[in-house]
């Protein structure tokens, strides 16, 4: 029942070339910085991800960009990586795009067993070309299928050693929905508590979606675009 494993790069070890992998992060935020750096040590390619985004040009997800180990995304939005923008043009890169809701609701499908669902987002738009259609009530919606992973990658907040997960505000974003959905789930954490200090109320994700745990370190926490307002005089 223990899952906590000695690094990160012990935990991604086994994930080979061409894996489909789903990586927790909304933007910048929540991103699992340890796994995706031991990733990129690794040097692993062919991959296919699932993420809301591709993370920036030297950050998160954009380093495995950068060094071409990504084949594949499959995102909503993909607006801040200037390479993104770069090998998409050039096709160097296969690229996905989702509404975001839909995006959210095909991997909660993939984790929950569901084998598709009809949603109006996207109707009539590219988002449908090549898809099934159905009239109900009067209202074009499309058939969307759901998105499952050989590997999930995400960062708690925190987790025990049995692999229940907490996950903090903003950072909660596509992550518990990911670790039903893939085969296997990797956390990191950045406190990795006591069996029975997280109140059972209080967990997103229980241990059964979880089959390995790191204690993180060293987050940067990166700030896409970082605004802020003049001082006050004086």
């Amino acid at each position: 029942m223990d899952k906590v494993k000695r690094s990160a790069e012990e935990a991604i070890a086994d994930i080979p070339d061409g894996a489909v992998i789903m990586s927790g992060g909304f933007g910048l935020c929540g991103n699992p910085e340890n796994l995706i750096s031991a990733l990129f040590q690794k040097g692993t390619k062919g991959l296919t991800v699932i993420s809301n985004n591709c993370g920036t040009t030297e950050h998160g997800l954009g380093i495995l960009l950068k060094s071409r180990q990504i084949k594949k995304m499959i995102s909503s939005y993909v607006g801040e990586n200037k390479e993104f923008e770069r090998q998409f043009l050039a096709k160097e890169l296969e690229v996905e795009l989702c509404p975001q809701g839909t995006l959210a609701e095909r991997i909660r499908a993939g984790g929950a067993g569901i084998g598709g669902f009809y949603t109006p987002t996207g109707a009539g738009t590219l988002a449908a070309e090549g898809k099934e259609t159905r009239e109900i009530d009067g209202k074009t919606y499309v058939l969307e299928k759901p998105l499952k992973a050989d590997f999930t990658i995400v960062r708690a907040y925190k987790a025990d050693r049995w692999g229940n997960l907490v996950f903090r505000k903003t950072a909660r974003n596509f992550s518990p929905m990911m670790c039903m959905a893939g085969k296997i789930t990797i956390v990191e954490a950045e406190h990795i508590v006591p069996l029975g200090e997280l109140e059972p109320d209080q967990i997103h994700v229980p241990g059964v979606f979880v089959q390995r745990v790191i204690q993180g370190k060293n987050y940067a926490k990166w700030i896409e675009q970082r605004t802020v307002r003049p001082r006050a005089a004086g």
